[in-house]
């Protein structure tokens, strides 16, 4: 478990910082918040494609090997940038086509990635609100350090230098994948036909039908989803867009970033050490309401870091507090046998608006302007973050899992 959550640090403190990097890189060198998002959208698009059509591959090739070649691959990849751009051959269309490659082989990664976390858990006797709350406060922590050392780093060095630091990153969680997290911690899947494409749409068929028959599970997708939506044009274009235009300071998003870092942590580790004891609708429905708008708005109204870092901490304390409840709400809802598959789909699902979140974002801040933007977002983040008051279905949360898991349709076992 120790060596799962280590290598995902590692990496996620890379990405974190080439998520400031890149953005800043092609706006200073273009000053197109339009293109800042399609550059965003081109690496989140694939991601999300092969979280969604990774796990039965995953399943027949091995999860461990999966994470170690998508790790490496992706090092390859980002560590591209850096050396195309030292050599003045790095075009938009180089970058564009190598941040796909690079989310591509992400998205099968993580898809591989997620469904160890139970087994490592069950090998080091964790119960699963603890282990998703550690798996999640890794993100987090990675988020904590990532984004104020890339913004410290930008304005000491360059940009580029920044990604090649997540190249690094890579291809170091890839190591340590391989040498610390034993091939017994992956589920044990139920065995079937060749992997043809017949049989491989069936696959992703019975994650799709496990997702569909579970209310509470497809309102969660559904939420997330839409959140999702908004914030990856936050952190991909607004934030980088409110910074240059408000500071000039690239400083300023690595204090904003780690605002929201330390806020998430604590958050996270808060619901892993008081997970089990809380009432899970409420802590959902309040860390979501108190967790989701005010960032936006912050923004919004605000010209100066001081107002922004504190509403960051705040909204990334209540937001942290959700990662637990979800990941132990999945854990528990869906069989191991289909973890691998429904966990991707379900990820996949929920962020299937973040490359059109990129998209978004830098093309109403290029028509209606950055404040009309904010606002407008404020206020749907707001609207969505009302679904646990309103549908009678989020009260299930708090429900025994054996009363609301839907039996999924497996092979020659009718559902």
């Amino acid at each position: 478990m120790y060596g799962l959550v280590s290598a995902y640090l590692i990496s996620q403190i890379g990405t974190a910082m080439s998520a400031l990097a890149i953005p800043w890189l092609v706006l200073i060198s273009t000053g197109s918040a339009a293109q800042t998002g399609l550059v965003g959208f081109a690496e989140m698009a694939p991601y999300v494609l092969l979280q969604a059509t990774g796990g039965p591959l995953a399943d027949r090739v091995g999860l461990r090997h999966i994470c170690v070649v998508g790790n490496s691959t992706a090092a390859l990849a980002v560590g591209a940038i850096p050396a195309l751009h030292a050599m003045d051959m790095l075009s938009l269309g180089v970058l564009v086509g190598l941040v796909a490659v690079a989310g591509a082989v992400r998205g099968l990664s993580d898809a591989a990635t997620s469904p160890l976390v139970p087994g490592t858990a069950r090998l080091g006797g964790l119960d699963l609100e603890r282990a998703a709350g550690l798996y999640s406060a890794a993100n987090r922590t990675g988020l904590l350090i990532g984004m104020p050392l890339a913004g410290l780093l930008i304005g000491a060095t360059s940009a580029p230098t920044v990604v090649l630091v997540d190249a690094i990153s890579f291809a170091v969680a890839a190591a340590m994948i391989a040498l610390f997290v034993p091939a017994e911690a992956a589920p044990e899947t139920v065995p079937g036909a060749p992997l043809t494409v017949r049989g491989y749409g069936g696959q992703l068929g019975e994650g799709l039908r496990f997702l569909g028959g579970n209310r509470l599970l497809l309102g969660l997708v559904t939420m997330i989803a839409t959140s999702n939506l908004f914030d990856q044009a936050l952190t991909s274009v607004l934030l980088p867009v409110w910074v240059r235009s408000r500071l000039d300071d690239p400083a300023a998003l690595g204090f904003i970033g780690g605002a929201m870092g330390i806020g998430a942590l604590a958050g996270v580790l808060l619901g892993a050490w008081l997970g089990s004891r809380l009432p899970r609708w409420t802590t959902y429905s309040l860390g979501y309401l108190l967790g989701a708008s005010p960032p936006f708005a912050a923004l919004a109204f605000a010209n100066t870091l001081a107002p922004v870092v504190v509403v960051m901490v705040l909204a990334g304390v209540a937001g942290g507090m959700l990662n637990p409840i979800i990941g132990a709400v999945l854990y528990e809802r869906i069989p191991a046998a289909m973890q691998t598959r429904v966990l991707g789909t379900i990820k996949a699902s929920a962020w299937i608006g973040i490359p059109f979140g990129s998209l978004l974002g830098g093309g109403l801040t290029a028509a209606i302007g950055l404040r009309a933007t904010l606002l407008v977002m404020a206020a749907a983040m707001l609207i969505t973050t009302l679904a646990p008051f309103v549908f009678p279905s989020w009260r299930t949360i708090d429900r025994a899992p054996e009363a609301e898991t839907v039996e999924p349709s497996m092979p020659r076992k009718p559902g």
